[in-house]
């Protein structure tokens, strides 16, 4: 190589970055390569798809949680496919460099690799969306090896997976005692299945750190403490709009009061009549 090559490129921060293109499953490697953190953050609208876009969080996901913050239910069992495509599509118009994950709903893809394939299949084409999560280790290896086949990327999802609370009786911690080699065994069945990341939910602090140095795809905590290589949280949480949270869950901003002193001043100025003022008016 000549002495006067121009020395390579170096590789765009995954958070904060900014280029003309949306984030990869490549670069969400190169950063694990590079033990470079980054955030995650759960989006169902395009005005919030927008905001965090902005702000230069890599990677949004559509969660089932949407049960809960869009419609209302106490788990994420009831939300459906039809539900959440157009919550995905709308995810996707509002960001740019974002990669969007959709959240495989249950009952979506736990009876075969057809329905499987036929969740995912939508979620890309009729959302635009670049990649799915489903949840579940060796159990649902066929699902996750037949996506990755037909050129769908997988985030896996382990520990406490919501889906199955009826199962683990409410929701608690995960993978204590042999339990955690079960959980470890599951995260390296997905990484041989191609997944290229798994969300580790409400484990251990000690397991999710052994977890994430044993595999070379990245891991993204939720309640699994500060060694995994990402970290992911339900936006409404992390804001403070939702009013009873888990213990994992800071609160990075009071956005409930916000949004409740700027209802009540909308609604005194309207009731006292001083809201719509002239310079709101048409003359």
């Amino acid at each position: 190589m000549s002495s006067s090559a121009a020395p390579s490129a170096q590789p765009a921060a995954l958070y904060g970055g900014t280029g003309g293109r949306r984030v990869t499953v490549r670069d969400i490697a190169a950063a694990k390569e590079r033990r470079e953190k980054w955030p995650m953050l759960t989006a169902y609208d395009a005005l919030t798809a927008r905001i965090f876009d902005e702000a230069g969080i890599p990677v949004l996901l559509v969660g089932d949680s949407a049960a809960m913050v869009v419609y209302g239910y106490d788990s994420t069992i009831p939300v459906t496919v039809d539900d959440l495509i157009p919550l995905t599509a709308a995810v996707v118009r509002g960001s740019e460099r974002a990669m969007v994950v959709a959240d495989l709903p249950f009952g979506s893809y736990q009876t075969g690799v057809p329905e499987a394939l036929t969740a995912a299949t939508r979620f890309l084409k009729e959302t635009g969306a670049h990649a799915v999560k489903l949840e579940g280790g060796r159990r649902i290896l066929p699902q996750a090896e037949a996506m990755v086949a037909a050129g769908i990327p997988v985030m896996g999802h382990l520990g406490l997976t919501p889906q199955s609370v009826n199962v683990f009786g409410g929701y608690r911690v995960q993978g204590r005692g042999q339990d955690g080699e079960e959980l470890m065994a599951d995260a390296k069945a997905l990484e041989a299945a191609g997944a290229f990341s798994v969300v580790l939910e409400c484990v251990p602090e000690d397991l999710a750190a052994r977890v994430t140095s044993s595999l070379s795809i990245p891991t993204i905590g939720i309640g699994g403490g500060n060694q995994t290589d990402a970290q992911v949280l339900v936006w409404q949480d992390m804001a403070g709009l939702t009013p009873r949270t888990a213990k994992f869950v800071k609160k990075f901003a009071d956005m409930n009061g916000l949004l409740s002193d700027a209802a009540r001043s909308y609604a005194e100025e309207v009731v006292n009549g001083t809201y719509p003022a002239p310079e709101h008016s048409y003359h």
